[in-house]
């Protein structure tokens, strides 16, 4: 099996030596994503439009392995204030609420940007 790496662009990418997503075979692990537009943070501090933008971007890596999110089996979800949880699980239901993959939510102490609040990392397999 060959294995292929996407990108998305983001400075870190090169920085740290990851990519965006990693698909092997027909499975795509797509890494921790946060809410950035062109190096900055997208919608400071909005849990609601960080998730939205977050999908949006892993939609986009996974559209360069040949998938979509109906093909998301797994998500992981770190929320810096847990109990704004409802916000992110509101942006989820709009995208997730017919493909319900399996889901965890978990409350952390910081991302690597302080305006950055919410970080998704998923795992499709493509059928």
């Amino acid at each position: 099996m060959k294995k292929q790496l996407i990108s998305s662009g983001a400075i870190w990418e090169n920085k740290v030596g990851y990519s965006r997503a990693v698909k092997y075979g027909n499975v795509i692990e797509v890494s921790g994503t946060t809410s950035v537009n062109d190096g900055q943070p997208f919608l400071p501090y909005d849990y609601y439009g960080q998730t939205l933008r977050i999908y949006e971007i892993i939609s986009q890596a996974l559209q360069q392995g040949d998938a979509s999110l109906d093909d998301i089996v797994r998500i992981r979800v770190f929320v810096v204030d847990i109990t704004q949880w409802e916000h992110v699980a509101k942006a989820h239901a709009t995208l997730f609420s017919e493909i319900r993959p399996a889901m965890t939510m978990v409350g952390v102490s910081g991302l690597i940007d302080p305006r950055l609040v919410v970080e998704i990392e998923a795992t499709a397999i493509i059928q």
